[in-house]
């Protein structure tokens, strides 16, 4: 018989998850931004030491920039450099989607949160939600739906 090849499973490309940010806001649109990053950063996101959950996006200037978003840096870091880990970052997007973020947060009374982190193509991206802010009624009619879902999961599952 044939030797196998032991496939290794692909790593995934999501480096971090804001699950906080869809249960206190209800997202309306999604944008990919790209971070500006030192290598000392880029490192410790392929060892995934990152956290989001308490992170916000800010507009300044007519620049959008990622706030508290606190990367950790590795004990092998060189010594000459002097890592920042809760430093504010620059996203890149393009002028379009930036005239409309802004738009939105200035006029309209939106807020920019960050819900994921990962690798495209090599690269660290950051995906961007448009949001408004939930209610607590919202909060509780969302987790209401959840709970049924999984209950008419759960009755489906026994009946067969």
């Amino acid at each position: 018989m044939a030797k196998q090849k032991k496939t290794k499973k692909a790593p995934s490309s999501t480096i971090a998850l804001n699950k906080k940010a869809r249960h206190d806001f209800a997202i309306e649109d999604k944008f990919e931004a790209g971070i500006v990053l030192q290598g000392w950063e880029v490192k410790s996101l392929r060892e995934s030491r990152v956290q989001i959950t308490d992170t916000y996006v800010m507009v300044k200037n007519g620049e959008i920039w990622w706030v508290a978003g606190q990367i950790t840096p590795l004990l092998s870091a060189s010594t000459h450099i002097h890592p920042e880990p809760l430093r504010s970052r620059k996203l890149l997007l393009n002028r379009r989607e930036i005239d409309k973020l802004v738009g939105a947060v200035e006029r309209k009374g939106y807020t920019i949160v960050p819900l994921a982190l990962y690798w495209s193509k090599g690269r660290a991206k950051l995906e961007i939600g448009l949001a408004k802010g939930k209610k607590d009624y919202d909060k509780r009619a969302d987790e209401k739906d959840r709970d049924w879902n999984r209950d008419k999961q759960r009755i489906l599952k026994h009946s067969h």
